[in-house]
């Protein structure tokens, strides 16, 4: 926020009262305000066998990811490009050695940060709220 203005008055003006003003400003905004948490979304890469590309796309799907495309490789194996929320791929390592019986491989690099779901928000403010 930008204070734009101002009076400052002999009797009525103090330090805390513009920090009280200030507070209540700032209060009155936030409640006018669609606040949305962000989370990190990550760029993810799997190379995993042809047999296996239907488990890894779906699992993906399922963890909110949205399949940004295939690539054939070499040696009967495809390349899996996708953006997933980086909540969403905590255990992703150990996940998908066993959809693949040890035989993919995943890369992962920060993509951005976008709102998350109402329901995912919801659900992490009451985790917060809990915790404190």
């Amino acid at each position: 926020m930008t204070l734009l203005d101002g009076k400052a008055h002999s009797v009525d003006s103090s330090d805390a009262a513009f920090q009280t003003a200030g507070a209540l400003a700032l209060r009155e905004a936030a409640a006018d305000a669609r606040i949305h948490l962000l989370e990190p979304v990550a760029e993810v890469s799997v190379l995993i066998g042809d047999d296996f590309v239907g488990a890894v796309m779906s699992d993906l799907s399922g963890r909110r990811g949205r399949v940004l495309g295939t690539e054939q490789t070499p040696g009967g194996r495809t390349l899996i490009r996708a953006e997933v929320p980086e909540i969403e791929i905590g255990r992703y390592a150990i996940d998908l050695r066993s959809m693949s019986h040890g035989t993919a491989r995943f890369s992962r690099r920060y993509a951005r940060h976008e709102p998350m779901p109402p329901q995912v928000a919801d659900r992490v403010r009451e985790e917060a709220r809990q915790a404190s």
